[in-house]
Order: C-alpha cells, then structure tokens, then sequence
C-alpha cells in the first residue's frame, strides 16, 4: 500500500487549500482513508477519516464544518477541502488508511503517507 500526499502550501487565514492522496495498493472497498496533523511541539491530531465502503465522512469538532474529505468515485484519490483556514491549523498533514476505520480515526493505522506542510499565517 502506498499514500502519496500532495498539495500543502502557504495560504493567509480565512484561505483555503485542498490536499490530495493518492492511495494505492488495497483490493476492493473494504478500508478507510483519513489525515492526521501534528503541529510543532504538539501531538498528533485527528482531522477526517472516510469509509470507502459507503464514503461516509467523518470529523473532530476542531474542523467540522470547515473541512471536508471527500474521494474521486473514479479513481483511489482522497482529498481534504480545507476552508477558513486558521493559524493553528498550520501543521503537517499526513494520509494515513487501514483496512479498520477507527484504526483511522485513532491513529493506529497501518499506512501512512509522507506528510506535506500547510502554513496559515495573519
């Protein structure tokens, strides 16, 4: 299994960026696909998590309503549509999936991808 994130990048608050993740390598539907975030000094944080099986979404209250994942029907891509973008959602964002959901949204999964860096400044 490979995850290949992209689309980080430096954006004023109040902005927006769109991440994208390549997955590859799962047979079938029967995992889930999420991003985690680790700002500097802090521990990692939970951001979203979908269930391939039925794209259901799913979020912390931390961005809930400014986040949302979603997946290319055509393809592995995941992406995270990230809106109102605030300084202290600067971190870097990392793809992360497994076969088990909550093993995405606990940060136990199996798969992780490179991170890429979003910076939110004043």
């Amino acid at each position: 299994v490979q995850l290949q994130a992209s689309g980080g990048g430096l954006v004023q608050t109040g902005g927006s960026l769109r991440l994208s993740c390549a997955v590859s390598g799962f047979t079938g539907n029967a995992y889930a696909v999420g991003w985690f975030r680790q700002a500097p000094g802090k521990e990692r944080e939970w951001v979203s998590a979908i269930d391939f099986l039925n794209d259901q979404p799913y979020y912390p209250d931390s961005v809930k309503g400014r986040f949302t994942i979603s997946r290319d029907a055509a393809s592995t891509t995941v992406f995270l549509q990230m809106d109102s973008l605030k300084v202290e959602d600067t971190a870097i964002y990392y793809c992360i999936a497994d076969t088990g959901l909550w093993a995405v949204i606990t940060g136990a999964a199996q798969y992780w991808g490179q991170g890429t860096l979003v910076t939110v400044s004043r």
